[in-house]
């Protein structure tokens, strides 16, 4: 290799290698404080701690309501992305397959929809008029209503790549378009599918601002909320804040994301990929 490509090479890896122990050091601070006592903590040093302190996490657990927060945080990711992926399954191959003018509108209506702000507003009237505030269903409803526009995005060019005679050839032999979907055209999309599916739990069990403007009782709440209210009420501790036990909070609503990412990114690449082909 050229001299000059190896020294670029070097000074590429040494920025990457400074940018990803930068991302890094807020998770390392995270980890290393959750498991110090209150006093070491309080310094937010980098070092190791003397001992493990296990009972920073049980503390958290029945203090910060985690379970039940856990809970509420897995319907909605799981239960607005179920929902959320389907219809935009079923939009997308309608759009994809039947591409007239008025579809084109649509599409584009739908695409405008990903950069589009949310008017909180009018969304929260919305939201009182048909009783969904302030309730599980009415989080994964608007849960999965959000997610459509990027995810038919994603599907609308996987589905263009399907062959039209797998349609044809289901018709001939008596499918009706529904069947046909489900039977066939679905199963044919399971790359984008979980693509979609991985990046919408994701999304929505980071979520903060939503369930904080749609969701007053703390029985709904899920793990961001929590996890939220567990840091207001730190100066409730005997000695000022505990941030031994917040960075233990923290830790343990993170935890499912991370290993969420890590359990499919495979399959995030893949659908990337995949769907990035113009249909």
């Amino acid at each position: 290799m050229h001299p000059e490509r190896l020294v670029r090479a070097a000074i590429n890896n040494l920025l990457a290698s400074g940018a990803g122990l930068i991302a890094l050091a807020p998770i390392y601070l995270l980890l290393t404080n959750a498991f110090k006592t209150k006093l070491d903590a309080d310094a937010m040093s980098p070092a190791l701690p003397g001992s493990l302190q296990w009972d920073n996490f049980t503390t958290v657990i029945d203090q910060g309501r985690l379970v039940p927060a856990f809970l509420n945080s897995a319907l909605y990711a799981f239960g607005s992305t179920i929902l959320g992926v389907l219809l935009a399954a079923l939009a997308a191959y309608v759009l994809a397959r039947h591409r007239s003018r008025l579809h084109r509108v649509i599409y584009g209506l739908l695409i405008i929809g990903i950069a589009l702000p949310t008017n909180y507003v009018t969304l929260i009237k919305v939201m009182q008029v048909t009783g969904l505030i302030d309730t599980q269903i009415g989080m994964i409803v608007l849960y999965a209503a959000m997610q459509i526009p990027f995810d038919v995005f994603l599907m609308y060019a996987f589905v263009g790549r399907l062959p039209r005679e797998l349609d044809e050839a289901a018709f001939i032999d008596g499918c009706s378009p529904i069947r046909t979907f489900f039977s066939i055209i679905l199963p044919l999309l399971t790359p984008v599918l979980l693509t979609c599916g991985v990046l919408n739990i994701l999304n929505v069990w980071s979520d903060f601002i939503n369930p904080l403007y749609f969701l007053n009782s703390s029985d709904n709440w899920p793990m961001t909320l929590s996890v939220y209210n567990f840091f207001s009420q730190g100066t409730n501790f005997s000695s000022g804040s505990n941030w031994a036990l917040v960075s233990a909070d923290v830790v343990l609503s993170i935890l499912p994301v991370v290993v969420i990412y890590l359990a499919a990114q495979r399959w995030i690449l893949g659908g990337w990929s995949a769907g990035a082909v113009k249909g």
